[in-house]
Order: C-alpha cells, then structure tokens, then sequence
C-alpha cells in the first residue's frame, strides 16, 4: 500500500509541476553533463540573479531526477523526503496554482539539473519540462553512472537528447574542448554557443591560474575573450579548470540573456562555488583543505589532483575513496588515477575496497610504499589523517558520495561547529549513517 501511495506521490508531483509552468511560463535553463554541472548551475544563477531584475531560482541538492526534479519546479527545495513531505509538496503545489498572489512571487527563470542514471531518464525529464537554454558541461572518457549503459556512446546519446529537443528558439551552450559534447551541434536545430580555451570558442578562456601565496592557496584567475572583447575575472576560495569552464558557461548564458560582458564580469566576482566542490577550507594545525567530497568520477578526480599540483604547498596530501558505478573500467580507472597521484602527491591515503587499485597503481610509478596510507572506510580513516596533517599541507579529498569523504573533512577542519555552513550532507538521513 505504501509503495502505491508513493507513486500516486510522484504521478501527482509531475502534473502540478507540468501545471505550475503552464501557469507562470519561467525561462528554463537545462544544465546536463557527467562533471561541472552544480558549479555550472550556480555560477548561471550568480550571472542571472545579479544581472538582471529578473527572479531567478536555481535547483537545489540533487533533484535532477524523476522524482526529485519536479520539487524544483514546485518550490524551492533543497532535498526530498518522505510521504508526509511529498504530501506537504502537493498541498503547497495546488495552493500555488489557485493563488491570485503567486505570480508575483515565483521565479521568471529556473535553472535545473537534468540528470541521468540509467537509459531514459533525461527524456523523462524533458517530458516534464523542455529547456529553452540547453548547457553540457562535459561528458569525458570514462563518464559516471557508465555502468548502467552498453557503452559511452549510449551515454553520449543519452546527454544529447537536452540539445535534441531544444525548440528552434532555444539555443545550446556547449563545451567545445569536449568532442563528445561539442559533437552535439550536429544535432542541434538552434542556435549554438561554444565555450572553452580551443580558440574558436565564442567564449574564449584565453588565460587560466590557480593562485597561491607564500604557500597558502587563494582563488582563481581567468580571462574571457568574446569577439573583440576581452575580460579578467577573479573569485577567491575556488580553483581548477572545471570552476573555469563554469564560469565561461556563465558567460555564455549571461550573454544569451543579453547581458553584457562587463555587466557579467561584474556578478562573477561575486560566486562563491559549491560546498564539496573544490572548496578551500581552513584545516587544523594550520593546513588548508581542498574539500571536493561531494563526488567523483576518473574526469574529476584527475581534475582534482591538477589542481593540486599547480598550488603551492610545503606538502600535498592525497585523501582518496572509490569511484563508484564505473563497471568493467573500475580496475583500469582507479590504476590511472592512483599513477596520476604518484606524480603530484608527498603522501597518498585511499579509502575503500575499489581504491586499493589507486594505492597499487602509485606503486607501479615508484611511489613510496611507506607513503600510502589504505583504509576500508571513512571512518576507519579520518583518525589517522588527522594525526598525518602538519603545519602547512595542502590536504585533498575526494570521492564518491557513496563513500562519504566529508567525515574525514570534518574531521580535520579547523572550525567542525561550521560543518553544516561549509560541507556536504549535513543533515537528515546523512548524519545517522
């Protein structure tokens, strides 16, 4: 009976959702992709909150699917729950409909996340609403979730369907550094902008830098170039290629919504990032974290581990867990990234039964064996790493979600009674586990 409610839940929560943009006709913007697409969310909303008068609400947590994403639509919401919530959803969902008051207050536009864990899941979503503004951030060689499909290019395909059904009105924003993503305008039937540091790029990052002082890491600098035009942004407390091509996504969709380019430059100044995404944290005993625990996948773990090796730091330390859902590519994707550590990294810990391939493939590069460090899970390893930290590390961690790295971040965080403010699953289901 329980199980019958619940999808008499959903059914409802997909009709007032297919109802309330009947009613209020909001811009969508639809961000899809394998990595970036949180930061790439929010550096949007930063342009589009700050740039125009117009109300702007961005998706919240993880509801970029079936059942999550309709809650976007409805209100803003920053995670589902269970039936009584639903329920609540439903009743505040008909009062908005019935409402003479609600135009006044529900957003023009919404930027949504339109995520995919098996064969058909975008579709689902377009059938609920159909973006006006389609952006693909990045798919890579070994994509998340790869496990549920034949094969990448069933991924691809998959990815490809926010572009596809774009209306000749719309218009597609797509990485063109990517060649899986940029492949995607053959199947656009609108207009196309391109982003990324390949020259041709209509917006063109022509300069990237993590910056670091006197051994303590700060920010990010970039340059844009779109036509003639060229612009320097600067954002503390983020860093890595993947926030620049957030931002030069940002631009893009700024630059679609007729924003011009100053005006843009302007409100990126103000972005802040995402907590759990290679964000700087201050860490005991006078280190710094680079917290990207939100999730991982071999694009982003090896993005990561860049980032790493272009700071400034008396030493670097490595925190790494599994990268789950990669199926056959699990063994080779791990040894990969675990010699792409052993390049960058003084001290090496791997969390989780599927990161012992990290540790041996470090091994294979001559990495030291007294230097690694192997536990089965978070928990088992957040003592030891703090004991590990001195003064002055740089101190990485990164994993799936699944693995739950952020316990080890709050563990050696400097300021853990900011917990809820600075990481990821801070609340509900995810502190009793």
């Amino acid at each position: 009976m329980r199980k019958q409610i619940l999808r008499l839940a959903e059914f409802l929560l997909k009709i007032l959702a297919k109802l309330t943009l009947k009613r209020f006709k909001p811009r969508i913007i639809g961000v899809t992709g394998n990595a970036g697409k949180t930061s790439t969310k929010q550096a949007i909303y930063t342009v589009l909150k700050h740039g125009t008068d117009l109300r702007v609400r961005v998706s919240g947590g993880s509801l970029n699917t079936e059942i999550g994403f309709p809650l976007s639509i409805l209100g803003d919401y920053r995670e589902s729950g269970g039936l009584l919530f639903g329920i609540g959803v439903i009743a505040k969902g008909l009062l908005q409909l019935v409402s003479p008051f609600a135009r006044r207050n529900y957003p023009e536009i919404l930027i949504l996340e339109y995520g995919t864990e098996k064969p058909g899941d975008i579709e689902k979503l377009i059938n609920i609403c159909r973006p006006d503004i389609g952006v693909v951030t990045v798919i890579g060689s070994v994509p998340v979730h790869i496990e549920f499909y034949e094969s990448v290019d069933a991924v691809i395909e998959e990815k490809s369907n926010l572009i596809k059904d774009l209306g000749p009105a719309g218009k597609a924003v797509l990485n063109i550094d990517d060649p899986r993503v940029f492949g995607m305008r053959e199947i656009a039937n609108t207009e196309v902008i391109t982003f990324g540091f390949d020259s041709s790029a209509d917006v063109r990052i022509t300069e990237f830098k993590n910056k670091s002082k006197d051994g303590k890491p700060f920010g990010m600098m970039i340059k844009l170039g779109v036509l003639k035009n060229n612009a320097t942004v600067e954002i503390d407390g983020v860093f890595g290629r993947s926030q620049a091509y957030a931002v030069a996504a940002a631009t893009a969709v700024g630059l679609a919504e007729r924003i011009n380019l100053t005006k843009i430059v302007d409100t990126l100044a103000l972005y802040e990032g995402v907590k759990g995404r290679v964000k700087l944290i201050p860490g005991i005993k006078g280190s710094f974290i680079l917290d990207d625990s939100y999730n991982s996948s071999p694009l982003s773990a090896a993005a990561a581990l860049e980032i790493l090796d272009d700071l400034d730091a008396k030493r670097k330390v490595a925190v790494i867990g599994d990268m789950l859902e990669l199926g056959v590519h699990t063994e080779g994707a791990h040894r990969d990234l675990g010699r792409h550590a052993a390049r960058v990294v003084d001290y090496l810990v791997t969390v989780g039964a599927r990161a012992e391939f990290i540790a041996e493939g470090a091994l294979e590069r001559g990495f030291p064996e007294n230097k690694i460090g192997r536990f089965d899970t978070s928990d088992s390893a957040k003592t030891a790493v703090q004991e590990l930290i001195k003064e002055g590390d740089l101190v990485l961690v990164k994993g799936s979600q699944g693995i739950r790295m952020e316990k080890i971040v709050l563990e050696i965080m400097a300021e853990p009674q900011r917990a809820k403010e600075l990481l990821v699953r801070q609340y509900g289901k995810w502190l009793k586990g």
